[in-house]
């Protein structure tokens, strides 16, 4: 399975941000959707970051309160592992664990076209599983 049967099934939504926002509001768009992260991206859909929950608490650990007003590409990785579409699943799960992250935005010819998070990544592994699992019994079960 690929990275865009993922996104075909999940959606190509992805909370964006640009970097002068303050860790403040992206906290806000982090609770107000539910999520863990938001890409920085410029305005052609170029990735020129990603934040999550974990460089927010590194922020206030460091700063006090007072991070939460401080522009987003202080905080921000700006070295963003990505994706391709083409990519498989095992190898998606494979770069999200070697670099210990759990969001990985998704680029198709240089723009922003998705993300797929570690949760993502298991479910739709576990569902490929199920299904060889099933297909097998049933193969079994008619020899």
């Amino acid at each position: 399975m690929t990275v865009a049967r993922i996104l075909a099934k999940k959606g190509r939504e992805v909370a964006t941000t640009q970097p002068h926002r303050t860790l403040r509001e992206v906290a806000n768009l982090l609770t107000a959707r539910n999520i863990g992260a938001v890409v920085i991206a410029d305005v052609q859909g170029r990735v020129l970051g990603i934040l999550s929950e974990r460089d927010i608490v590194r922020a206030v650990a460091t700063r006090g309160g007072d991070g939460l007003n401080d522009a987003v590409s202080i905080y921000m990785t700006t070295r963003v592992i990505t994706a391709s579409e083409e990519d498989t699943v095992l190898a998606t799960v494979e770069k999200m664990t070697a670099g210990r992250f759990r969001h990985l935005p998704v680029v198709k010819d240089g723009q922003l076209a998705g993300i797929v998070s570690i949760g993502d990544a298991v479910k739709f592994r576990l569902e490929e599983m199920e299904r060889e699992q099933s297909a097998m019994r049933e193969y079994i079960a008619s020899v």
